[in-house]
């Protein structure tokens, strides 16, 4: 009886300890991905661009190099690459050494520690490759670019794909002669043919003897391939468009000097170094336009966006396709969403916008700001005619096709200037002008499918043959009574105490490569009613190359919060640019912007939604894995996650549900809740700062706001199987998270016990009558009791297995449907929470089918408390509540996140897109504390030098991946300043929190404190029977 008691009291103990102690990860080798079996062994040495402060002679730099580098340690670790192209005969801002793995750290922080060395980056590769499907993916020899398009389909033939993004930054390819449609022959009978035009085309190259071509001027080669024709025939066809005088497949500009710039191989390979040398020799022999039909999602592939920004520096005009992503939103491709270079879009016969031709707005400026306009324009782009590699017409479609059009109408303005008056008339922003302000609107596309419209020769001609240099902004006037061109803005129109709507314009300089600000923009309201608007201003500090931005906060004013009615008035800007040679003063010009803005009175606010957008993280900062896993050609969460990119059309069912959709991209300490309905919450990749857990707590507890989240998966074997060897970098790409942030947003469900799980769940379900697709969701794994819980048969694939990137492979997946836990409902004081663990359903990215009927309701409870009879039945309310600690996931302890994210390791901060009463402060009553956020799991690793790179290849991988430890981790209680209202009894919170906790920690410590009173009073009995024994005892014996 004494073992059975000491082993009772024994048991609350060991229970205590298991519920504090981590769980062994599933993974069965902390991060295999990392040089595990099955992966191919990498080459001892890889290259790099060794970038100059300033243009020397190739032989200067290898000298300082040499000299710099002198050491016996470092000697026999590097090589200089000889660079055998047209180029070497100038000077050159740039190096490329070869530098063997074992030293690769060592040798990099020597070289960027000397004086004149700018910075060092990875000679990336621009290629298309095919990915076979082992159990994991092959080397990779670059980075992942946009899809190219091929003959003789509806959107590129046998070879083209639906997905976004595929290997390699590509020619954007896809029958009609379109120089008649233009009306290009009413110029050339004015004798304007784009003679004495230089035409740079970098491309595949051309034969020296097409029949097509009678100007053909010089050919370089800059790869690695010794020939200077083109086996491809997209340099031909470019050309053709461009500058061909075949009668069947004319060019716009038949007299147009070409210079064929061979910049890709046959296998559609070129790497950073040969695009450098290329665009260096473009400018020292003075090319004046340029045709790019190239295009990626890398806007953060520094060394090629800032020669970009030199070349049109140096007044070389470039023109480039949009890319070949369309339908989808936010899917635009560098360099042609740089606002210095003419962005081409694509439209069909019947002036559509065709459907394979990328849609704005850009995503560099998020998420604190907003997207500018692009395309700048639109031109035909289907079935166009051009030449064929040694001669004949075929027919191509794509944006590709778009941009020598516009390209060849660029070569035909160009020569309407004398050529006295060209260099100083003539500029990448004068041309935009002429272009963007010539344009004809289209009536059905908004501004981000066709920018300024269609192209318009003839208008563009007339603005420019008496053209003098002047500044502008693009666009000219944002109207909310326009639609659908100023879509968003015409869809929902504002009021007081709304978070600002930003509009993002630009600046075109036509009267100098470089500009500023003169003094503060100035609004200016047409009547006195606009005083009510207030308009804040942020605008670049230099307008260089040509270009900048004018930022508008707009914010109605609280006396106007039962205005309804228009506000107009323009916002004028004057920019001053130095002297040109031969001038004694700075150029000045003024420019306007006009505004027409509907004003309603302030919404109530259950119907007032606010979209989180600060807590979203987006390919290129880092490798963010796309959502569907099922989604076998696009591995990347590119497109922006934004309202108005791939959540444009869940914008438009909320507006026609009448709900008003507002973004915040400022921590959540910078709203007030007491303004808002719902927050809502989907797809977000970043971590949380201890403010925004404890105030979103209160906010739902005190102030009654609805919270609305939809998570996605987050598993890390798979992400481990998604890793991948890039070649250039010389080190493994893993993703930095899952589809979502499941650890942080378990760290902010926590305070309500609310947990998501590491399951991949997919399959069909049905509520109601509504069939919904579940697309690589997670699970939920707590909830209180009281609560309303949703369980449905779903698949699940965790550890099924995978093809390559770590698709799963869902139709040979021998996995069985398993009851899963994936929609969660439940009251929290004064406040509503709704989780569901998919967000694809709610994205037009790769959307199965859409749930908007599921987030209607949701948003029918969270704002306005009103419950669903299907969704909050009786039978799916938790009478206990639910605890699986084993499942939920932990962070990866190997990537470090402080790279990518805009809480780990930054102070917190409310930005420009908060209200204006708290910019620059921390939010909302919140305490300034003067810290950051940490993670402690991550080991900080200082080699990381590539923002993409997230697990450098260590000597011997294998002992490295083994040193990786993947924990379990619980909410810690301890981030909250308020105990007592955590635990819910002094605070008199709802009952099912406490439940909860108490199912966590109190009744382990009641039962421990229980069997330990009881085992206390089984030893004291024991002592008083002994007692009583002994003291009988002596009495005996004292009576004997």
């Amino acid at each position: 009886m004494e073992k059975r008691l000491a082993y009772a009291a024994l048991l609350p103990v060991l229970l205590l300890t298991l519920r504090i102690l981590p769980l062994p990860s599933g993974s069965p080798n902390g991060s295999g991905g990392v040089g595990g079996e099955g992966g191919t062994l990498a080459p001892p040495a890889s290259r790099y661009v060794v970038r100059f402060l300033e243009y020397r002679r190739a032989e200067e730099h290898r000298e300082y190099l040499d000299g710099g580098l002198r050491g016996a340690a470092l000697a026999a670790s590097w090589r200089w690459v000889e660079r055998r192209n047209p180029a070497a005969a100038f000077p050159t801002d740039f190096a490329v050494l070869e530098i063997r793995d074992a030293y690769r750290e060592a040798v990099v922080a020597a070289v960027r520690a000397l004086g004149r060395v700018r910075d060092v980056h990875a000679d990336a590769t621009y290629s298309r490759s095919v990915l076979s499907a082992p159990d994991r993916p092959p080397p990779r020899r670059g980075k992942l670019f946009t899809a190219m398009s091929f003959e003789g389909g509806e959107e590129g033939g046998e070879m083209a794909n639906s997905s976004s993004v595929t290997w390699g930054r590509r020619l954007l390819l896809q029958r009609s002669q379109v120089t008649s449609l233009f009306g290009a022959e009413r110029l050339w009978g004015r004798g304007f043919t784009g003679k004495n035009v230089k035409m740079a085309i970098f491309d595949t190259g051309i034969r020296a003897d097409h029949p097509h071509f009678r100007n053909i001027k010089e050919r370089t080669n800059w790869t690695n391939e010794d020939t200077l024709n083109d086996n491809l025939g997209h340099g031909t066809f470019v050309a053709g468009v461009i500058a061909g005088q075949d009668a069947e497949c004319p060019g716009f500009a038949p007299d147009t000097e070409i210079y064929a710039f061979r910049v890709f191989t046959d296998a559609q390979i070129s790497y950073t170094s040969w695009f450098l040398d290329a665009f260096n020799y473009a400018i020292a022999t003075g090319m004046d336009v340029l045709n790019l039909s190239i295009g990626g999602p890398d806007y953060l592939d520094l060394p090629f966006v800032e020669k970009v920004w030199e070349l049109t520096a140096n007044n070389i005009i470039m023109v480039s396709a949009i890319g070949n992503d369309g339908p989808l939103y936010g899917t635009l491709n560098n360099p042609a969403d740089q606002s210095d270079v003419i962005g081409v879009g694509g439209i069909d016969y019947n002036n559509h916008i065709a459907s394979f031709s990328s849609r704005g707005m850009t995503t560099w400026e998020l998420p604190h700001g907003y997207g500018r306009v692009k395309p700048d324009v639109v031109a035909y782009s289907r079935d166009i005619i051009g030449s064929k590699i040694s001669t004949g017409c075929k027919t191509l479609s794509g944006t590709s096709v778009a941009s020598p059009v516009v390209a060849g109408v660029v070569c035909l303005l160009f020569s309407v200037i004398s050529e006295d008056k060209r260099k100083s008339i003539l500029n990448p922003a004068a041309m935009k002008q002429a272009l963007v302000e010539g344009a004809s609107k289209l009536p059905g596309p908004n501004m981000y499918e066709q920018g300024a419209g269609k192209l318009d020769l003839w208008q563009s001609y007339e603005i420019l043959k008496n053209y003098q240099p002047r500044a502008s902004i693009f666009p000219t006037m944002l109207d909310f009574t326009d639609c659908p061109y100023f879509w968003p803005f015409c869809r929902q129109p504002i009021y007081a105490g709304a978070m600002p709507v930003i509009f993002n314009a630009t600046i075109l300089n036509g009267m100098g490569v470089i500009g500023y600000v003169k003094d503060q923009p100035l609004w200016q309201p047409s009547e006195d009613i606009g005083n009510l608007l207030s308009v804040h201003f942020t605008y670049s500090d230099v307008i260089w190359p040509w270009t900048g931005y004018l930022a508008l906060y707009l914010q109605v004013k609280d006396e106007g919060s039962q205005f309804s009615g228009i506000i107009s008035g323009n916002v004028t800007l004057t920019i001053y640019t130095p002297a040109a040679h031969g001038e004694s003063s700075p150029r000045i010009s003024t420019c306007v912007l006009y505004l027409k803005i509907k004003v309603v009175p302030t919404p109530v606010r259950s119907k007032r939604i606010l979209w989180d957008q600060y807590h979203n993280i987006k390919y290129p900062s880092g490798y963010v894995p796309r959502d569907s896993l099922n989604v076998h050609n696009d591995i990347l969460d590119w497109h922006g996650d934004h309202l108005h990119t791939n959540f444009h059309i869940l914008f438009n069912m909320l507006r026609d549900a009448g709900y008003y959709i507002e973004t915040l991209g400022s921590p959540l300490t910078c709203f007030d809740a007491s303004n808002y309905g719902t927050l809502l919450m989907v797809d977000l990749e970043d971590e949380y700062f201890d403010e925004e857990i404890q105030k979103l707590r209160n906010d739902v507890i005190h102030k009654g706001l609805g919270i609305a989240v939809f998570a996605e998966w987050y598993h890390v074997d798979t992400m481990i199987k998604m890793t991948f060897f890039d070649e250039n970098t010389r080190s493994w790409w893993t993703p930095i998270t899952g589809g979502a942030n499941i650890p942080a947003l378990n760290e902010l469900l926590a305070p309500f016990g609310i947990a998501l799980g590491d399951k991949i769940l997919t399959g069909d379900f049905s509520i109601n009558g509504e069939q919904t697709h579940y697309a690589s969701g997670t699970d939920i794994v707590q909830f209180p009791a009281g609560g309303f819980l949703h369980s449905f048969q779903l698949q699940e694939n965790s550890k099924s297995a995978q093809d390559h990137i770590g698709t799963i492979d869902t139709e040979n997946s021998q996995e069985k449907s398993k009851l899963s836990s994936i929609l969660g409902m439940m009251e929290a004081g004064e406040g509503r929470i709704a989780v569901y663990g998919d967000s694809n359903c709610l994205d037009s990215s790769h959307m199965v089918t859409n749930c908007y009927w599921l987030l209607r309701k949701i948003l029918e409870f969270t704002g306005n408390r009103v419950k669903d009879p299907v969704l909050f039945s009786e039978v799916a309310q938790l009478k206990f509540p639910v605890f699986e600690n084993i499942h939920q996931p932990s962070r990866r302890s190997d990537v470090n996140f402080s790279t990518y994210s805009t809480v780990v390791g930054k102070e917190l901060i409310c930005h420009q897109d908060s209200r204006f009463e708290v910019w620059g402060t921390k939010g909302y009553g919140v305490q300034p504390t003067g810290t950051t956020r940490k993670l402690p799991e991550y080991q900080t690793d200082e080699s990381s030098s590539s923002p993409n790179v997230t697990i450098q290849i260590p000597d011997s991988r294998q002992d490295e991946v083994e040193r990786l430890q993947i924990n379990l981790s619980t909410p810690d209680a301890a981030k909250f300043d308020d105990k007592r209202d955590y635990f819910g009894f002094i605070g008199h919170e709802e009952v099912d929190i406490g439940m909860l906790m108490a199912s966590q920690w109190m009744i382990p410590c009641l039962a421990a404190t229980a069997c330990l009173m009881l085992y206390l009073s089984y030893r004291v009995q024991q002592k008083r029977r002994r007692r009583r024994k002994g003291s009988v005892a002596s009495r005996l014996t004292s009576m004997l």
